[in-house]
């Protein structure tokens, strides 16, 4: 696929990166910024310029753009290779390559199995792991908190999503990104409670955050945490 032209524009003082994409799909012009940079896509009869409107929302662009900037500044630097560290339930954890039926987690280490290892890469058993334990987490602590706050759900998708730590279907089927098995096992909790509180309340209104204030008291704390570590719990390159 060819790489999509870059185009830069001076805004409030900063030079910005920018392609434009045109798309049948959109009825109006927008402006997408993420972690891959910014982007204008327009509708196929555009009612301005890429830069007439990159200037009319310069402030909100810069903006967005310092704050994935920072993000990607506190992106750790991971090498899938023995000996390395990987944060597990919130502790470094030093990952070791060995003779072993399956991979585990022993002792404060990530042990692979070699056999895993030679017919993938470190990178895909490591994950491999992860996910495999995320599921016997997630079902663990949604069976104990659906008892306690008296809902139901129907089953438990772990889910590859880059941004997006949970979700809760309609049908009650709950989506937990594997990679919250990174962090705290409180914050697990957080996400878990959050999303079957979705099963009683729809919508984040005050009944919902009550809900969720009753099973997980620190929940603002566990939130803040997640907003502020989210860089932590970025896997490998494929995430950004």
């Amino acid at each position: 696929m060819a790489k999509a032209q870059l185009h830069e524009i001076d805004l409030l003082g900063n030079t910005i990166e920018y392609e434009v994409r045109h798309s049948t799909d959109a009825s109006k012009p927008r402006i997408d910024v993420d972690i891959h940079g910014v982007t204008v896509v327009l509708p196929e009869a555009p009612s301005v310029t890429p830069e007439e409107l990159l200037q009319e929302n310069a402030a909100w662009v810069v903006e967005k753009t310092r704050g994935f900037e920072k993000y990607r500044d506190q992106v750790p630097e991971r090498q899938f290779e023995e000996g390395e560290s990987f944060p597990y339930l919130g502790d470094e954890h030093e990952v070791v390559v060995e003779q072993r039926p399956s991979s585990s987690v022993v002792d404060g280490t990530l042990r692979l199995a070699k056999h895993h290892v030679e017919d993938t890469s470190i990178e895909r058993a490591l994950e491999t792991l992860y996910r495999r334990n995320a599921r016997q987490r997630f079902e663990r602590q949604a069976d104990y908190f659906a008892q306690k706050m008296g809902v139901e759900y129907e089953k438990i998708e772990v889910r590859n999503q880059r941004t997006k730590w949970g979700s809760c279907s309609s049908n009650g089927t709950l989506g937990l990104n594997w990679r919250l098995m990174m962090a705290p096992p409180k914050i697990v909790d957080y996400v878990v409670v959050h999303e079957l509180a979705h099963l009683r309340e729809a919508n984040h209104s005050s009944e919902f955050w009550s809900l969720v204030a009753e099973h997980d008291p620190e929940y603002e704390d566990h939130s803040e945490w997640l907003t502020d570590n989210s860089a932590r719990l970025v896997f490998s390159e494929d995430d950004l």
